[in-house]
């Protein structure tokens, strides 16, 4: 989703979004994609992968990719442990696990609140920046799941056959 369309999502004017965590930066995206939050869980490593896809898991029998959203933001790669959470993400090719420090809170947003990333940063946010939810106390960057989970994601088999290969 870009701005004009994560901003018109909710024709009642509000979006529910999750924020969390990355290397003490709060981000957050629409909540509507968000399937569960679970624990982490070690990855099983595929071949050839970009450095910021952990591997795949197996969600109750459903093979997924992980993706390190900090290694993915450009933040560095994470060195996960039991504090860090996988958050699950519907996406057209199927759920993908997205591996964050730690989940902050929910929220219902006005849409007008967003700022929109390329007017507020001068045209130099990445795509899968929408913009910015400035709070009281800090600022939240709105990411698009759809720009930030590369569309050449691993598919189902070969998630499979790297876990059966381990």
């Amino acid at each position: 989703m870009n701005y004009e369309q994560i901003t018109a999502h909710q024709s009642e004017g509000a979006l529910e979004v999750i924020s969390f965590l990355i290397a003490g930066q709060e981000f957050c995206v629409d909540i509507s994609q968000i399937i569960e939050i679970r624990g982490w869980t070690p990855a099983t490593p595929l071949a050839q992968a970009p450095d910021y896809v952990k591997g795949v898991i197996s969600l109750r029998g459903v093979v997924m990719s992980v993706v390190d959203l900090s290694a993915r933001l450009g933040m560095g790669l994470m060195s996960p442990d039991e504090r860090n959470v996988i958050i699950v993400a519907q996406q057209p090719t199927g759920p993908v696990g997205l591996l964050v420090e730690a989940v902050c809170d929910t929220m219902v947003i006005k849409r007008d609140a967003i700022q929109d990333a390329q007017n507020a940063s001068g045209g130099v946010a990445p795509q899968f920046v929408v913009g910015f939810l400035p709070l009281e106390d800090r600022m939240v960057t709105v990411l698009s799941l759809d720009h930030l989970i590369p569309k050449s994601m691993p598919t189902e088999a070969e998630a499979e056959q790297a876990i059966a290969a381990a």
